[in-house]
């Protein structure tokens, strides 16, 4: 099977949440710790004063398109957007990720439906992140009932906000796991702390030569009232495979993920399923796509994973992973269709549920 690979395209990730929820301070604690990468943003603010935007605007500069005085869910198509996306998607900007930080009273299902709508080249949907306030859940849920259709929707969810919660704020996180019924991933946090790479693979700083990061500004002797590294609270697990994998194995093994399994990336190696092209994969929570790459001309082929969450079975999940193994020389007609699914622009779904971003 031949397919050409997909040109290098930009993830845009949209950050959504209630008033108060802590979407800036989340989108701030990315800034600092971005592992090296290059964040671009689109503020989102609803009102005439940008606070928001002013929260962020004195570290991104020229990174930074602020839309005050409106709602970008409110826009009506996609070329709108894509005028801001164009700006940060620019060779020269150097940006490796965008976020869209949306407003309070914004829609989430419309801006995704925007992306997805999006005729810029450069650009790929990232997933759908919800902020939620542990605090004041169940107060915000009241007011706003319209929470348990954004939870559903979501790719992963912060949980924010759980020192102020009662009792660990264990209950709270219960409910939102059963309110986000389609497995997107749950992560607890404080002051909006999440490691990074749950979101995109953050770029290593040595790549930055000649270029301040934000790691380069930020003192990293701060975090002793922040509850320390970021990974401590996390598993992860490498996963590396000189045989190639069978597609059909791999997608069962991806649709029954357990619900701490947060992130996984890395290279799969589908063998004469595709002898042109490895795999890249992206998945943050129920959220997965997959990118064709040509082979290089001498290079190893090997399946190379990595896989990322908390309270996780590592042992579990290799043996799992390795039974996805397969030597057979020769491939099933049909078994990259699972994949080709989840591969931009190779399939169309339903209206309401475009083909390739959320599990069947």
């Amino acid at each position: 099977m031949e397919h050409h690979p997909t040109p290098r395209q930009i993830p845009v990730v949209v950050l959504a949440g209630f008033l108060g929820s802590g979407k800036t301070t989340l989108l701030n604690h990315l800034l600092h710790r971005s592992g090296g990468s290059r964040i671009g943003a689109i503020v989102n603010d609803f009102g005439a004063i940008e606070i928001d935007a002013m929260a962020v605007a004195g570290a991104l500069g020229d990174s930074t398109v602020s839309l005050g005085n409106g709602c970008l869910c409110c826009a009506e198509d996609a070329s709108e957007l894509d005028v801001y996306l164009e700006r940060l998607a620019a060779p020269g900007t150097g940006v490796d990720v965008i976020v869209i930080e949306a407003s309070g009273l914004a829609e989430p299902q419309e801006l995704v439906r925007m992306l997805l709508a999006s005729e810029h080249p450069g650009i790929v949907y990232g997933g759908l992140v919800e902020v939620v306030d542990a605090a004041e859940f169940d107060g915000t849920r009241a007011k706003h009932p319209e929470i348990d259709r954004h939870l559903a929707l979501a790719d992963l969810v912060v949980v924010n906000k759980l020192d102020r919660a009662a009792e660990g704020g264990e209950r709270v996180l219960g409910l939102v796991r059963s309110l986000s019924d389609r497995g997107a991933a749950v992560v607890p946090a404080t002051y909006g702390r999440i490691d990074p790479e749950f979101l995109f693979d953050c770029r290593p700083a040595a790549e930055r030569i000649g270029q301040l990061s934000f790691d380069d500004l930020h003192d990293h002797h701060d975090d002793g009232a922040h509850g320390g590294h970021l990974h401590t609270a996390y598993d992860s697990l490498s996963f590396a495979a000189a045989l190639p994998l069978d597609p059909r194995r791999l997608m069962a093994f991806l649709d029954s993920r357990p619900e701490g399994l947060y992130r996984i990336k890395g290279y799969v190696d589908f063998g004469p399923y595709d002898t042109g092209n490895r795999y890249a994969v992206h998945a943050v929570g129920r959220f997965l796509r997959f990118y064709p790459e040509a082979w290089g001309r001498d290079e190893e082929r090997l399946t190379q994973l990595v896989l990322i969450g908390s309270g996780i079975d590592a042992a579990a999940l290799r043996k799992e992973l390795e039974a996805c193994t397969n030597d057979a020389p020769h491939a099933d007609e049909h078994g990259m269709w699972g994949v080709l699914r989840y591969v931009q622009g190779l399939a169309e779904g339903p209206e309401d549920e475009p083909a390739g971003e959320y599990e069947p």
